[in-house]
């Protein structure tokens, strides 16, 4: 089974995740920082620390959709595709018929992603559009990272998505206290752990979702 434990180790290995994977992902690191010359796809003064700051952090989320009944997987706000590029490489194998949909507005970065994903195979969907226009989505699981704070991503969950099973967070320090205060207009059940990346950070998944009062 992949799963988080291959992110304890300064490199991912595990005997579950095959060198073909771990070639992958290295691959797709340096492609990161060779296209960041050109358009901004990640601080430059986290070039350095890549693999820890941004490869490994995005890959812990792969316990949460590494699941029997996850098919479908949105990243909004992709960017350079962090993390969903990183959970496409890392399922491929695992479940060939996971697929990774992204929704980037920026004409560059769209371009990118559809480089990644057709170099490394990936079953996605790549959207050059706005998340906010866009309506009755269908998923499995809504993932962002980096991309708005939790109340608007809440919002878009319900405003723009039909279906879906539950939403992965990446939430900072204040993490917790933006839990309770989204709890007096909301509803929802959530699991969190600890990031491996951060020890002030942590994931979350937030299933069941509902407004209060409507």
């Amino acid at each position: 089974m992949i799963d988080s434990y291959i992110l304890k180790i300064d490199k991912i290995r595990s005997p579950d995740v095959s060198r073909e994977t771990l070639n992958e992902l290295e691959s797709y690191t340096n492609s990161i920082i060779t296209k960041n010359r050109s358009i901004n796809l990640i601080s430059r003064s986290t070039e350095k620390s890549i693999k820890t700051r941004h490869i490994i952090d995005s890959a812990q989320t792969v316990d949460f959709v590494n699941k029997n009944d996850i098919k479908v997987c949105t990243d909004l706000g992709s960017g350079a595709g962090l993390p969903g590029i990183v959970l496409g490489i890392l399922m491929k194998v695992k479940n060939p018929l996971f697929k990774v949909v992204f929704y980037e507005k920026s004409y560059h970065k769209s371009i990118f992603l559809k480089e990644m994903t057709k170099k490394f195979n990936l079953n996605s969907e790549i959207h050059q559009k706005n998340i906010f226009d866009e309506k009755n989505l269908n998923t499995d699981v809504i993932i962002s990272r980096a991309f708005k704070p939790l109340p608007i991503i809440f919002q878009i969950a319900k405003t723009n998505f039909k279906n879906f099973k539950y939403i992965v967070l990446f939430l900072g320090r204040t993490g917790k206290k933006i839990l309770d205060d989204s709890l007096e207009k909301w509803e929802f059940d959530y699991e969190e752990k600890k990031s491996l990346t951060c020890n002030e950070s942590m994931i979350v998944k937030i299933s069941n979702l509902r407004k209060k009062n409507g």
